[in-house]
């Protein structure tokens, strides 16, 4: 079993519906979901070029893939988990915007956000005693003959090559694609997905993944907002917590998430 530290938008918020649509899956209920019908692309197509996000479903990673040290079990890091994010302050990404990482397509700040760098560093430091230590196995996996002087240092510090000052904000939504299917599947996206994109994200909150075996679909197990409960503000012009601009859903408190995520707007 492995677990993983993410952001995604509450389960109610447009922008969860919209990507279990396009992802084809419900990060939150595990559920597959409907493809939309788009012109040019045929269903199995979407599929193939979104079956590695799929698996991982809607997210921002903080801190990747992790099996629990054998000293350690769930309780503790949920423990820990609320503790933490009860230190924390909801802040928000002005604004992302449909973008291409390597040769992903994604949901990508417009300007790299300073608090959410942060944020992730501190996640990091304050958790990463309970990952277990990565295997040769693992290791390799990350082929480490690809990676840079920091990344590989960072491989081998915590796990995952893209953290620290290697870490960018990206929720993606495709695999790796060439150039020419990379096109195709632009306008599509920025269809989709642009319209829900007008305001500012708000990071109200961080969810614990968890994946049953190795190679299972990853899913929100529970979702921790940030803040303590009984001082929680309001983060801006009416908006709580855990709540998008022009949504009215709160973030799901820090338990266990079996609901089914709503259908496609």
């Amino acid at each position: 079993m492995r677990y993983a530290i993410c952001f995604t938008p509450p389960m109610g918020d447009p922008l969860s519906a919209a990507a279990a649509s396009w992802l084809g899956r419900s990060v939150y209920s595990g559920e597959a979901v409907e493809l939309p019908s788009i012109a040019g692309l045929a269903v199995s197509e979407m599929a193939f070029y979104t079956a590695v996000p799929r698996r991982f479903g809607f997210h921002a990673m903080i801190m990747a893939p992790f099996r629990l040290r054998p000293d350690m079990d769930e309780a503790q890091l949920l423990k820990a988990m609320m503790l933490f994010t009860s230190g924390e302050t909801p802040f928000q990404i002005d604004r992302l915007e449909v973008a291409r990482l390597s040769q992903c397509w994604g949901l990508m700040p417009e300007v790299p956000s300073q608090s959410m760098h942060l944020l992730a560093a501190r996640v990091l430091q304050a958790l990463d005693r309970f990952r277990a230590p990565l295997s040769e196995d693992d290791i390799e996996r990350a082929d480490p003959d690809r990676l840079t002087a920091p990344q590989f240092t960072n491989l081998h510090r915590w796990g995952d090559p893209h953290v620290m000052d290697e870490y960018r904000f990206h929720m993606p939504l495709t695999g790796p694609l060439n150039a020419d299917v990379g096109r195709r599947v632009e306008a599509p996206l920025r269809g989709l997905f642009e319209p829900l994109l007008t305001g500012p994200l708000l990071i109200g909150s961080v969810a614990l993944f968890i994946e049953h075996e190795p190679g299972a679909p990853m899913r929100v197990h529970s979702q921790h907002p940030l803040g303590k409960i009984s001082a929680r503000p309001r983060a801006k012009a009416g908006l709580s917590v855990g709540q998008r601009p022009g949504t009215d859903t709160l973030a799901t408190p820090p338990v266990a998430v079996t609901a089914s995520l709503p259908g496609r707007p």
